[in-house]
């Protein structure tokens, strides 16, 4: 069982930046593909970024595409999501999972993280 923490959210202006980072359980952290989702108010949980076990396969949403990076630290169980030039539209509830293989669907994902809240002002 991997269990997933999440942290580094918190309120933010327009154009700032945050880095979240999501530490997991358990000595099987590197065989998991490691996502991020979010989810604003009212709407569906979408698909932010993922990276694979490795960290050689990375897959970003086009509407983050060049503002966000992810990346993990496998000797230290976390995975990371710096987000740069963010956006009112940013703002949501930030999850990380993971999957046995690298996969960008919410159906897709073994284990969640309950979710940390970020929020941009304009």
């Amino acid at each position: 069982q991997v269990q997933l923490v999440e942290s580094g959210g918190g309120l933010v202006q327009a154009g700032g930046s945050l880095r979240l980072s999501c530490a997991a359980s358990g000595r099987t952290f590197r065989v998991y593909a490691m996502d991020w989702f979010r989810q604003a108010p009212g709407k569906e949980r979408e698909f932010v970024a993922a990276v694979s076990g490795t960290g050689f396969t990375i897959y970003y949403a086009d509407s983050v595409k060049g503002r966000f990076a992810i990346s993990r630290d496998n000797a230290k169980n976390t995975v990371y999501l710096q987000m740069n030039s963010l956006k009112p539209e940013d703002t949501a509830v930030y999850y990380c999972a993971a999957a046995r293989r690298i996969a960008t669907d919410v159906k897709d994902m073994d284990h969640w993280g309950k979710g940390t809240l970020v929020t941009v002002s304009s």
